[in-house]
């Protein structure tokens, strides 16, 4: 099982080389990235951006831009295009979002003539954290795309997670359905629809995996929380592998505090088109860049 991002580059290592397009590479961190990801062994990147900023970067970087394709395009829209159409069209087994904003990089993964996302496919987002303190992973979804699930979309979600756990050794993923309390509320939608997806869980109805619901963020994640609180009958309490949020709010709420406050490394990824998407923050490190493209060579079919 792997237990730390960093093996995630080694499993991906492992698995050979994958066709990365970096839609507008102009920036430093994108073009970091890619470029460990090269030495790493674990992609063949092909750079969509302004070709004399690049290898301007690329000088100032100290890195040869002969491990690069590059295609020249200044204008950041073209530059999605292209390199989403190089991914619909089996030529990039990885998309990823360089400098451009993450509305324009999204308009261009769900462009109906790209056909990069399926019919009737629902588009989400999961990162992937390390919790050094446990010496383990933890997938999180959704923390980017969509603003409300409904209960269809929760159940997808879970899917997603689970598929993302399962390929980091997790057989049968703990999954955590958080909610305000780990007392049902009536009146609250989070907490009702955490108690009926975990008795779907118990029925078999959710797949091989263990759910529970609703349960508040301290509870799913820290068992001295849990011996506290005296929560009893959770084989998910205290020992979540993954965290279903409720909404848009509360998942990049955490995401931005585990990442900024409280220093931790994250992996990112679309989910839901016909190859892995890098998705992250302009702002996010090099390094998190890379995790995320290993996270997505081990998504590749």
């Amino acid at each position: 099982m792997i237990t730390e991002l960093k093996q995630i580059v080694e499993e991906a290592c492992r698995r050979g080389r994958r066709r990365l397009a970096v839609a507008c590479a102009n920036d430093e961190h994108s073009i970091m990235a890619a470029a460990d990801a090269y030495h790493k062994g674990i992609a063949s990147p092909t750079l969509y951006g302004d070709k004399p900023l690049i290898l301007s970067e690329c000088k100032r970087l100290g890195i040869d831009p002969e491990i690069f394709t590059i295609v020249d395009e200044k204008n950041d829209v073209k530059c999605v295009a292209m390199a989403v159409n190089a991914a619909a069209t089996g030529h990039a087994d990885i998309l990823m979002k360089g400098l451009v904003s993450t509305d324009k990089y999204m308009r261009g993964i769900l462009n109906k003539t790209a056909d990069l996302f399926p019919a009737g496919s629902l588009l989400s987002h999961v990162s992937v954290f390390d919790r050094v303190e446990q010496q383990r992973l933890l997938c999180v979804a959704d923390v980017a795309v969509i603003p409300l699930p409904d209960f269809k979309q929760k159940v997808k979600i879970i899917g997603y997670l689970a598929t993302i756990a399962r390929s980091l050794g997790i057989d049968c993923p703990k999954i955590a359905a958080i909610a305000p309390s780990e007392q049902l509320l009536p009146s609250v939608v989070s907490s009702t629809d955490g108690a009926i997806l975990a008795k779907m869980a118990d029925r078999g109805q959710l797949g091989d995996i263990i759910l529970d619901g609703p349960l508040s963020l301290d509870v799913a994640l820290y068992p001295e929380v849990v011996k506290e609180k005296n929560v009893k009958g959770s084989r998910v309490a205290g020992d979540a592998d993954c965290l279903l949020f409720p909404n848009i709010e509360s998942g990049n709420v955490f995401f931005k505090a585990a990442t900024h406050m409280g220093g931790s490394d994250v992996a990112a990824i679309v989910v839901g088109t016909k190859v892995p998407c890098v998705l992250t923050s302009r702002g996010d490190t090099p390094l998190s860049k890379l995790y995320s493209i290993a996270l997505a060579c081990l998504q590749v079919k």
